[in-house]
C-alpha cells in the first residue's frame, strides 16, 4: 500500500476516534482488528500499541533506528553537525562568513 494512502487511512482513524467514543474504545482495546476493518494491516509478528495523548500526558514515540543509518549521519541528525558545517567541510575553499 502506498504511504500516502496509509497516512490518509491513519488520519481517518484518528478523526473517527475524535467523533466516535465507541470506535476509540475498540481501537485502544484491539488495534489490530480495527486496522484490519479499516483496510490496514500489520506485518506478521509485529505488535501494535495505541496510546492516547491528553492535556496532562503526551507520549514521544522513538522510531526504530534504520539499519542503514551510519554513525556520522546519526551524529549529524542529532545535532553533532549542522548542514552548513557539512557543506563547509566538503568545500576546498571556505567562504568568508
Amino acid at each position: 500500500m502506498k504511504q500516502e494512502i496509509q497516512i490518509q487511512k491513519l488520519n481517518q482513524i484518528i478523526a473517527k476516534c475524535w467523533s466516535d467514543t465507541a470506535f476509540k474504545t475498540k481501537l485502544l482495546a484491539d488495534p489490530v482488528e480495527v486496522f484490519k476493518a479499516e483496510g490496514l494491516s500489520m506485518p506478521q509478528g509485529v505488535e501494535l500499541c495505541v496510546l492516547e495523548n491528553s492535556a496532562a500526558l503526551s507520549y514521544l514515540v522513538i522510531p526504530a533506528r534504520p539499519a542503514e543509518l551510519t554513525d556520522e549521519a546519526l551524529d549529524a541528525a542529532a545535532g553533532g553537525a549542522s548542514l552548513r558545517d557539512q557543506l563547509l567541510a566538503s568545500t576546498k575553499h571556505k567562504p568568508r562568513l
